[in-house]
């Protein structure tokens, strides 16, 4: 077809069809059929860029009248139709035809697909300054503006595709919300970018220009009080620094935002192994600063990323910190009545290293293995030093409940030299204005927290929490009260330092070493992959931890623990229970001494038996007396799920004994409550067998209810290595068949048996008997009246104390 001049205001399109030099007016064609065209004398073939529809159509217009106003945005049009065949424009009206080199650019922006977070990205290709997307068909691209036709280079798009999708993009199918693009993983987006880059394509994010990290830069200066951790990344001459990056990163962000608005692409790697750092630091402008009780923590930290540089004053705690030629063992202080094994010495070693440096520390060891003995030889070793000042502290203990006695029967035993306060009961206050007079100053967590603002006064050489677990929750107002404690230094003991998160562990570390892990939800957010960390985060920040928490397990410290340890637990009635067990005790001293002046003790001696039986009951369960009063609540029972959950969570099994199988019932009770799984005994058990097999093998099944008579004889039961006395019998024999369930050939583990004893009830006074007069004592647990004769006036008036 040409354009040719019609008149001086319009151009008009003759339609022709050409062949080797030779032209034929439309006029002359019958028929345009497919390939070819018809004439009345002749045939012709149609080539490809002459379609039968274009000839049909420019038949039936005959010639098209072009105003010269419109004749630019007609050649545009004419460029912009592919299937048009070629027109022959007159000299005046031919376009500059441009053949450039495209540039590829690549547009990106992030969108949701499923359940994985994609990037979505456009490519297109810049033509000498036109921007041409890579799905557009249009063979040229034209430019009014500049009378121009820039022709495309289909072999170098081409090109351009094969090298996006061999960097790990996909193209979208028509299937997709963005069809016509492409995809690309976001694991995969910064190798793609660096790649991308290096080859010199133009990339963008939501607009604006990515740019790829350049050189970085880490060192550490010291201050008075602090240290600073200096860290920024060039991108094309500008710094930004570390606290930005990792905030960008913490925020599950790929880029920054640079000052000329462009982006720069975070590099995920580097700051990957300093984000637990950002979570432990306070932004100091673009820096981060930490304490000076965070340099243990800091060192350990730094020492894998050699590329730090750090002060000379930094370097010299470094050196003082590594010159320390490690915890070595302890002997047992001067004044200390016991003897310590091997890794109990290891422990006080520890304990003093501690103290040296100024650090708290967590003592984490396994149930059973002496926490509390490592401890009282700590106290002691301390109190056989002279005080600075003259004046020695005291040390506080905060303990649940349950173990206030048990601290004080501890140090009665191990450390007698010690004073010991227990400051718990209704006259405490008393003893307010006299604790600097004691060593040691027992309370629990109840009493601390509703004496917090007067203890929160009382300077203290030593704050010492027992079942430190008990502040897990940084926001209850137990964790609250015990951060408010003054002492010069900090322990925490617990065999289950983490129960659910790294969280917990920040509570305890918080009370340990104020300010040393950082804000509240830092190691929270550390055990997640949001926070920018991995494994390798996880495992630096458990290296940087290791020195101040120690905990041995039972299977570590094997060779140092002999076969079978036995201790008793004494348990403290609370109010209620008290008061049902004091009214029980009065009303048979009573009863019984009225019927011994009438009868004589010989004649009464059913009724003391039942009597004791009686009270026994009272001191296990109230529900053991009165059903209705199954639901209150037991010292016993409180203090047996404690052990218990302690047990579980470090993976053991457990075996639990009582006479009483109306009290195993309230047990199983509380452990269907909690979901816990377990096998039970008693002496309507018929698949004996089979439920013994079952605890043997069931990794599932951590605990075995027994009866005693059901149990206490033929069952081999070496999965559990711990085991519960509910209610103790004293007849050594009795209670060795007990502990010999678990304690038999074919166990490979140290067992360890606990006994548990109310306080102040007549189990404490049978106990009492038990050296003296072992012979009541078997007959008054076994209901023999054969031997309950020689019990005495005396001997009754003990027990009903």
């Amino acid at each position: 077809m040409a354009l040719s001049t019609h008149q001086l205001d319009s151009r008009k399109l003759l339609p022709k069809l050409y062949r080797e030099g030779e032209e034929a007016e439309l006029s002359q064609v019958v028929r345009a059929l497919s390939g070819c065209v018809l004439f009345n004398d002749r045939i012709a073939r149609l080539d490809a860029a002459a379609t039968e529809d274009a000839v049909n159509a420019a038949q039936r217009l005959r010639e098209i009248v072009v105003p010269v106003a419109h004749e630019d945005q007609f050649i545009e049009d004419i460029w912009q139709t592919p299937e048009l065949p070629a027109i022959d424009l007159p000299d005046d009206l031919q376009w500059e035809q441009v053949r450039s080199e495209p540039q590829p650019q690549v547009m990106i922006g992030p969108v949701r697909l499923g359940a994985m977070t994609w990037l979505i990205g456009k490519l297109r290709f810049d033509y000498a300054g036109l921007l041409l997307d890579s799905t557009d068909d249009r063979r040229a691209v034209c430019d009014a503006g500049g009378r121009r036709i820039v022709h495309r280079d289909e072999a170098k798009e081409t090109a351009a595709r094969a090298e996006l999708q061999r960097l790990g993009a996909t193209p979208t199918v028509a299937s997709e919300t963005y069809h016509g693009s492409f995809k690309v993983a976001r694991k995969d987006f910064a190798p793609l970018v660096l790649a991308l880059n290096q080859a010199g394509w133009h990339v963008e994010a939501e607009g604006h220009r990515i740019r790829h990290p350049g050189t970085t830069h880490i060192s550490l200066a010291s201050g008075v009080d602090w240290f600073e951790l200096d860290g920024h990344v060039d991108y094309d001459g500008e710094q930004i620094g570390l606290p930005k990056l990792l905030e960008a990163l913490r925020r599950g962000e790929d880029f920054v935002t640079l000052d000329d608005g462009s982006r720069g692409m975070l590099p995920s790697d580097w700051l990957t192994r300093y984000a637990p750092l950002a979570q432990m630091g306070e932004a100091e402008g673009d820096k981060l600063r930490f304490k000076p009780s965070q340099a243990l923590l800091l060192d350990a930290w730094l020492s894998a990323q050699p590329e730090v540089n750090v002060d000379a004053a930094f370097e010299q705690v470094r050196q003082r910190l590594r010159s320390f030629e490690g915890v070595r063992s302890h002997e047992e202080p001067a004044g200390f009545s016991g003897v310590l094994r091997p890794y109990q010495r290891d422990g006080l070693g520890w304990l003093l290293f501690l103290e040296e440096f100024g650090f708290g520390g967590c003592l984490a060891d396994d149930m059973g293995l002496g926490k509390t003995i490592q401890v009282l030889a700590m106290l002691v070793e301390r109190r056989n030093r002279p005080a600075s000042n003259g004046d020695h502290k005291p040390a506080l203990v905060v303990v649940p409940r349950s173990l206030v006695r048990n601290w004080a029967e501890e140090a009665r035993r191990f450390a007698p030299q010690l004073k010991v306060l227990d400051y718990t009961g209704l006259d405490r206050g008393e003893a307010r204005e006299q604790l600097d007079q004691y060593d040691l100053v027992v309370t629990t967590y109840g009493t601390l927290r509703r004496d917090a603002g007067h203890l929160k006064d009382v300077p203290f050489e030593y704050a010492i929490l027992d079942e430190a677990q008990a502040i897990k929750n940084a926001a209850s107002q137990a964790a609250k009260a015990c951060r408010l404690i003054q002492s010069r230094h900090r322990l925490a003991m617990t065999g289950t330092p983490v129960e659910n998160h790294l969280g917990e562990l920040w509570s305890i570390f918080e009370f340990l070493n104020p300010g040393m892990l950082g804000r509240s939800n830092s190691l929270k957010l550390l055990s997640s992959k949001a926070a920018g960390t991995d494994t390798e985060g996880v495992r630096l920040l458990a290296k940087a931890l290791r020195p101040f928490i120690l905990r041995r397990t039972k299977e570590q410290v094997l060779s140092d623990l002999p076969e079978k340890t036995e201790q008793t637990l004494y348990c403290e009635l609370d109010a209620p229970q008290r008061k049902l067990y004091d009214e029980l005790r009065n009303h048979y001293r009573d009863a019984l001494n009225k019927r011994i002046a009438k009868e004589g003790m010989n004649k009464a001696k059913i009724h003391v038996l039942e009597a004791l039986l009686r009270l026994r009951q009272a001191a296990c369960h109230p529900g053991l007396l009165d059903k209705s009063k199954a639901s209150e609540p037991s010292a016993k029972l409180e203090t047996l799920m404690e052990q218990l959950q302690e047990v579980f969570d470090e993976g053991h099994k457990a075996l639990v004994f009582s006479q009483f199988t109306s009290l195993l019932a309230l047990v199983r009770k509380r452990l269907d409550k909690g979901k816990i799984v377990y096998e039970y005994l008693d002496g309507q058990t018929r698949d004996r067998q089979q439920r013994v097999d079952r605890f043997q093998t069931d990794p599932d099944c951590p605990l075995f209810l027994i009866s005693l008579k059901a149990g206490g004889l033929g069952l081999n039961l070496t999965a559990a290595d711990y085991v519960f006395i509910l209610d103790p019998w004293w007849n050594p024999a009795v209670e060795a068949q007990a502990v010999d369930r678990a304690h038999r050939i074919g166990q490979t583990r140290r067992v360890f048996a606990y006994r548990l004893i109310a306080r102040d009830t007549v189990e404490e006074k049978i106990l009492q008997l038990q050296g003296e007069k072992r012979h009541l004592a078997d007959a008054i647990l076994s209901a023999d009246n054969s031997l309950i004769g020689g019990l005495t006036a005396d001997d009754l008036q003990m027990l009903l104390s």
